[in-house]
């Protein structure tokens, strides 16, 4: 049984939570579905996004070095790193020498995927996330379950009560807005006493030099007006080409992400105050490497908002942390495989390609194709699951002898129900009986003439 298949298990357990987690989900997933169909253009956006990216991602060393030249101009100092080991280096550092001891930080997931956090406690540094979601989560010492709702998976119970043992909050009170409110309290303190802040990277206009930042909470905004020192953090495809652009990109994003027509804050960063100075990483940590791939480079065009996840029957109905990369999903599932399919091969299997993540991604990346691709490729990576293997050749062995596959289907309407229907059986053994298998095969129906075609 696959890592995922072991997870997918324990979180089905809690029936309850398990239908609660994907009543939730799919709910977004129909707020997304409205604000499309409210667009008559909106399968042109879509097609002009895809379009933008592939252009951008064919022509990445100009549009970046046009980026870094308008920077550098507007007075934004960029740094590059190969790696995320190098990126958090390169953050300690700016810290470092500014004798800052707490940063703010807003929502990013290259901070998660380069394990920023952690590497800079270690190093005496207070990192507070700003997001709600993801300060919940970083409360639990869990990661974010999904990458645009980092805490859905957790009541609001379960947050009165940790917001109880965190933050002294009154004992039995779950109620959201009362809970909204302490945390806002509780982080303010956190914004005034801040000596840098940090935010990600939604997209870097070329152009200009700028970069912009889409929240919904304001928060980034606020770590960045009350700190002297601003890092941004950005994955190199982050790149665009210009403002116009952009405005595809935004018109996509918030509607795909939480169905609603655009993020309550976006902000473009172009040039720091007076007195203040703004600190670029631009990271590659194996995207080059991904951009060289021909059947999965299309993970580049990515706009991350988590659209393939809210739609995703297998991820809806296991939860965010069933998959063993940090990002779960069709999305996780194809970038954990384009980073090592010798680690996150187990995966692959948490897909049952319905292709509804393909359907719904704003800029048309071919999620579920990836994924098949993927699945052709296990055997040759040599990260098959054995079990898998062995039924594909005995599949393969009975299939090519027509004799012998008309002989067992001959047979298997006598064969007990109870070789097929027991523990061994992982279908049987979650809690779905297999049906008996019909008296007479299609195909004897179709020569006794019981089955005729219609005209």
């Amino acid at each position: 049984m696959s890592y995922h298949a072991v997870k997918a298990k324990a979180f089905l357990k809690n029936e309850a939570r398990a239908s609660w987690h994907d009543r939730a989900l799919y709910a977004v997933r129909e707020k997304r579905d409205r604000q499309a169909c409210s667009l008559p253009e909106w399968e042109e956006l879509r097609s002009v996004a895809s379009a933008i990216k592939e252009h951008t991602l064919s022509h990445l060393v100009t549009y970046l070095e046009e980026f870094e030249r308008n920077a550098l101009a507007n007075g934004i100092k960029v740094h590059w790193a190969e790696s995320g080991e190098e990126m958090n280096a390169i953050v300690a550092k700016i810290i470092e020498e500014r004798g800052a001891k707490h940063l703010i930080k807003s929502k990013s997931m290259l901070a998660e995927e380069c394990y920023l956090a952690p590497y800079l406690e270690e190093r005496g540094v207070e990192v507070v996330e700003s997001d709600l979601g993801e300060r919940i989560v970083q409360l639990m010492h869990c990661p974010p379950s999904h990458i645009v709702l980092p805490a859905i998976h957790i009541k609001r119970e379960e947050v009165g009560e940790l917001f109880e043992r965190e933050l002294s909050t009154e004992k039995g009170n779950s109620d959201p807005t009362y809970l909204t409110h302490e945390a806002r309290k509780h982080l303010r303190e956190k914004f005034l006493s801040a000596d840098v802040s940090m935010t990600g990277v939604n997209f870097a206009i070329a152009s200009e030099g700028a970069f912009a930042v889409c929240t919904n909470e304001g928060n980034a905004d606020m770590g960045t007006s009350f700190t002297d020192t601003h890092i941004a953090i950005m994955g190199l495809e982050k790149v665009i080409p210009d403002m116009a652009s952009l405005g595809v990109f935004t018109r996509l994003l918030a509607r795909s992400a939480t169905g609603q027509p655009i993020t309550t804050y976006t902000s473009i960063y172009r040039k720091p105050e007076p007195g203040k100075e703004i600190h670029l990483v631009i990271v590659d940590n194996g995207r080059t490497q991904s951009l060289a791939d021909e059947e999965h480079r299309n993970m580049l065009k990515c706009m991350r908002c988590g659209a393939c996840m809210n739609t995703c029957p297998v991820y809806r109905r296991t939860g965010g942390y069933s998959y063993y990369y940090f990002i779960p999903g069709p999305l996780g599932i194809n970038l954990g495989m384009l980073r090592s399919p010798e680690a996150y091969g187990g995966n692959v299997s948490g897909c049952s390609l319905c292709y509804s993540c393909s359907g719904v991604c704003p800029a048309k990346v071919d999620l579920a194709e990836q994924i098949y691709k993927w699945r052709q490729q296990m055997a040759p990576l040599g990260v098959a699951d054995t079990k898998k293997k062995l039924m594909v050749k005995m599949m393969n062995m009975l299939m090519r002898r027509p004799r012998l596959f008309n002989a067992a289907l001959a047979a298997v309407p006598f064969v007990p129900r109870f070789i097929y229907n027991n523990s061994i059986n992982p279908w049987y053994a979650s809690g779905r009986e297999m049906p008996h298998f019909a008296s007479k095969s299609f195909r004897v129906l179709w020569r006794e003439g019981k089955i005729t075609k219609k005209e």
